[in-house]
């Protein structure tokens, strides 16, 4: 069963969710951002969402132009005095030519029409500017709570997940990425959670989403009854891991 998704669309229900219930970046990641030669005047973060990768760059760079093509994650996003928020397709913006020393892409460089997006990334980025994208995959507890998950939930809401996932679970080893390549360093994702935390986290991935709306939540409510017996005091936070993905180059 394959379902046709409207990207612009996919992550406007449960913003408020995905604002409060997804991964924050790790500090190691801006450590290597920041690390980068260029300048920090201008950053902008496409595909913000609400804004999670926009905090940490606004600690790096003097402002960060932060955009959406989702009207309601911008309207649930961090604010931060230098970041400016606005409803943006990527591959097509009002920024001026060279105006940004970085590009940055979160979770997210898997939804662009290609054939329009490296050229915008072209046209706004500076001379010796760098794109740089990052994406997380599946989270990891233990083996017993990573089986419920593989056979309760993952396994079920499998044929509702959009082709463009893929490319992420695959750590965009299949993108046609038009620039040299730079050595990025290898992390995680680390945050610790309890099991209402963790499970609304699920809740957020579009998959499951989609899946609850053409079967009901009844598969989800079986596999948070086994994994409470699982994970114990469902107040105790355990340390869910996801591995993350950084793809970095310059445009010239």
């Amino acid at each position: 069963m394959k379902h046709t998704i409207q990207t612009s669309k996919l992550f406007e229900d449960k913003a408020d969710l995905y604002a409060s219930s997804r991964p924050m970046y790790p500090k190691e990641l801006f450590d290597f951002i920041g690390s980068l030669s260029i300048s920090k005047n201008e950053a902008w973060d496409c595909a913000a969402g609400n804004g999670q990768a926009s905090v940490g760059l606004a600690k790096i760079f003097s402002k960060v132009e932060a955009t959406d093509i989702s009207k309601e994650q911008i309207s649930n996003c961090f604010p931060a005095e230098n970041v400016n928020y606005s409803v943006q397709p990527g591959e097509s913006t009002s920024f001026k030519e060279n105006q940004f020393d970085l590009v940055n892409v979160a979770q997210a460089l898997h939804w662009f029409d290609y054939s329009k997006f490296w050229d915008e990334v072209r046209r706004v980025l500076k001379p010796n500017g760098v794109f740089i994208a990052y994406s997380y995959i599946w989270p990891s507890i233990d083996n017993n709570i990573d089986r419920i998950l593989e056979e309760k939930i993952k396994a079920i809401i499998e044929p509702y997940w959009a082709s463009n996932n893929k490319l992420a679970w695959d750590e965009y080893k299949a993108l046609d990425f038009p620039f040299a390549l730079m050595d990025t360093p290898k992390m995680d994702i680390r945050n610790n959670w309890n099991l209402n935390q963790f499970l609304d986290y699920i809740h957020t991935w579009s998959g499951t989403r989609r899946c609850m709306d053409d079967i009901g939540a009844d598969f989800f409510e079986s596999a948070k009854d086994e994994m409470l017996r699982a994970w114990g005091d469902p107040e105790q936070k355990k340390v869910v891991q996801n591995p993350l993905t950084i793809i970095a180059g310059s445009a010239w």
